[in-house]
């Protein structure tokens, strides 16, 4: 089991056995880079994680050695001569789905999709993406206009769900030649249309890779839930202490779970009367219950929207990460929760590996 965890000064991997008691760190490997997200690919082996330099900009690195050595892409992402886009940051790293080695995703700012056929070394722009009919009126949300959730579908080929702030989800259904959005029912509340086709602000996207027909959305103004793949969004925020967080987990092992970190509102983006908590749902939202145990009674943590993971372990582990260097893991569903660390930099990303 390993923890990736990028923070605005490095990378780190913190490595447990099975049991999730003890956990080893190395790192900061990377050292004062901006990690905004690290990737385990479980066809390879391999550890991608999304680098932006403050000298030499944004790239991808790759590690065959679990963080000892990396190696940065031949040649990183970068949009097209003409286009009058320059990549400013990678928000995401995605391994492509097991029957298409060496295919990674990684979504951007401004807003798109690259893919590489070569494990990272080598990216190209999803153009049909780049040139969307709606690109021009695309707008972007507090943290730019990101591309930062990628969701494949391992039992669909060429299935692809994408969340981009602040213009919502889309869904390609042949490998990107074509997207098209999938917003109904999703509120705007700060537009005159409440409900349009596009422009929400969705802040996270999370999938059961069992059942990826279920998808879980937290967005600026609340928390939802497809159940078939994004057509249609049920408000399940019901009795979660406000509509506005980042974070979205979902449980491996049973599709009925997930897992959200509320705030309380876009202003203060502090937890409710100063006391951090993870929620969790074991019905699909129709009830969600505090998951603080062993959290400190006053905490104002602030929980970034790829700070927070769940593993495939039975009972699932949790695990997220502060803006304030703190890191803390679950065993058994967020019931109760230990610290593993409070001396990192400002944490951006928290993923998982079962290796």
């Amino acid at each position: 089991m390993a923890l990736l965890v990028g923070t605005r000064k490095g990378a780190f991997v913190f490595t447990s056995s099975r049991d999730r008691k003890a956990w080893k760190v190395s790192g900061p490997h990377l050292k004062g880079n901006e990690i905004y997200h690290m990737a385990y690919d479980g066809r390879s082996g391999a550890i991608l994680a999304s680098i932006v330099s403050g000298h030499w900009g944004p790239t991808v690195a790759r590690s065959e050695d679990m963080g000892d050595t990396w190696k940065e892409s031949s040649t990183p992402p970068k949009f097209p001569k003409g286009s009058g886009l320059s990549v400013a940051r990678l928000w995401q790293i995605k391994p492509g789905a097991e029957n298409e080695p060496g295919v990674v995703y990684v979504g951007v700012e401004p807003a798109c999709l690259f893919r590489s056929e070569d494990g990272g070394k080598s990216w190209r722009v999803n153009e049909a993406l780049l040139n969307h009919k709606t690109r021009k009126k695309w707008q972007p949300g507090g943290g730019g206009l990101c591309l930062h959730t990628i969701l494949v579908n391992g039992k669909r080929p060429g299935r692809i769900h994408i969340g981009i702030s602040a213009v919502g989800t889309l869904r390609t259904d042949d490998g990107g030649d074509t997207w098209r959005f999938q917003n109904k029912n999703v509120l705007v509340g700060y537009q005159p249309e409440k409900y349009p086709e596009y422009g929400q602000c969705v802040h996270k996207l999370a999938i059961n890779p069992a059942t990826p027909d279920v998808i879980y959305h937290q967005n600026h103004f609340g928390v939802y839930r497809s159940d078939d793949a994004g057509e249609n969004w049920i408000d399940i925020r019901n009795n979660l202490p406000s509509r506005f967080g980042f974070p979205m987990a979902a449980d491996a092992n049973d599709p009925k779970r997930a897992y959200v970190a509320p705030l309380e509102g876009d202003f203060s983006r502090i937890p409710s009367d100063g006391h951090f908590a993870v929620w969790g749902t074991d019905n699909r939202g129709k009830e969600w219950f505090k998951l603080d145990g062993g959290l400190p009674a006053k905490s104002y943590y602030t929980v970034l929207r790829d700070g927070m993971v769940a593993d495939a372990e039975d009972p699932c582990g949790l695990y997220f990460g502060t803006t304030t260097g703190q890191l803390f893991a679950s065993r058994d569903q967020g019931t109760h929760w230990e610290r593993i660390t409070d001396s990192l930099p400002p944490i951006l990303s928290v993923s998982v590996s079962a290796t």
